[in-house]
């Protein structure tokens, strides 16, 4: 048989995980963007649809192609693919944050513009912060990792019944990466913080020790001038920990993977 005839034969099956696809490519950063055309977006699901359904369903159904049952396991479906998407938006919202953090301490709290790639408004730090971490991604075979690792193995895995068999592993992995998210944002913007407060109880002494200096006119220069030479300084050491991030985050959800694939 053509590859054409296997994916006639089996349409259900490869409608299934085009759909679990295709809601992934809609809610991953970067993937979901406006400028990405929608026809691009549908030609990857239904060519990586192609390439995983051999290991969609390995042990059968018993379910009518079609039916109300089937369109029940597409809703399934899509949220499994909504669920993979969301949780590299997870991982991405650290970065993101952890700009939004200092943006304010240093004067940049009136700088909001629309991000295309969080798709929010977000200050200018943390789209700089956001866009950096792209590059990173792109640069750790991010993309390889998410389509080998989250979804061929999310196929492996797991399907649509998980998603009641298993809620309570996914209620807990989403409880736990909230949870990480602040943090990872925290360890990242916690030098600037700290060095900002500094500089803050530093004019705030200074105020009160001459009253006369006009503290909020040369304040502001100063903030803006000590965070652009700690992000010099210290993104070398930023793209390391955006590294251990990722690869961490990679990490809990392929366990997550593996958790809900043994209890099934």
């Amino acid at each position: 048989m053509t590859p054409f005839a296997d994916v006639i034969a089996q349409a259900p099956i490869f409608f299934l995980a085009a759909v679990r696809i295709f809601a992934m490519i809609l809610t991953t950063p970067l993937l979901s963007m406006q400028s990405v055309p929608r026809t691009a977006k549908v030609a990857l699901a239904g060519f990586t649809a192609f390439l995983v359904m051999p290991s969609a369903y390995p042990g059968g159904w018993e379910v009518e192609p079609f039916s109300l049952e089937y369109v029940l396991l597409v809703i399934g479906e899509g949220f499994i693919g909504i669920i993979t998407g969301f949780f590299v938006s997870m991982v991405f919202a650290s970065f993101s944050s952890a700009g939004q953090f200092f943006s304010y301490q240093m004067g940049f709290g009136a700088s909001e513009v629309y991000d295309a790639l969080a798709q929010i408004e977000n200050p200018l730090l943390g789209q700089y912060l956001n866009l950096i971490a792209t590059l990173v991604f792109l640069q750790i075979n991010g993309f390889q990792t998410l389509f080998l690792g989250g979804i061929l193995r999310s196929f492996q895995s797991i399907n649509c019944f998980s998603l009641i068999t298993a809620k309570g592993a996914f209620l807990q992995f989403f409880l736990t990466g909230l949870s990480t998210l602040f943090l990872n944002a925290m360890v990242i913007a916690i030098p600037v913080i700290g060095t900002l407060f500094l500089i803050h109880v530093s004019m705030g002494l200074l105020s009160k020790a001459a009253p006369q200096m006009n503290l909020l006119s040369e304040g502001f220069p100063i903030t803006i001038l000590v965070t652009f030479l700690l992000l010099v300084v210290a993104l070398p050491l930023m793209i390391n920990l955006f590294t251990q991030v990722m690869g961490s985050g990679f990490t809990a959800f392929e366990g997550l993977l593996a958790q809900v694939g043994g209890g099934i």
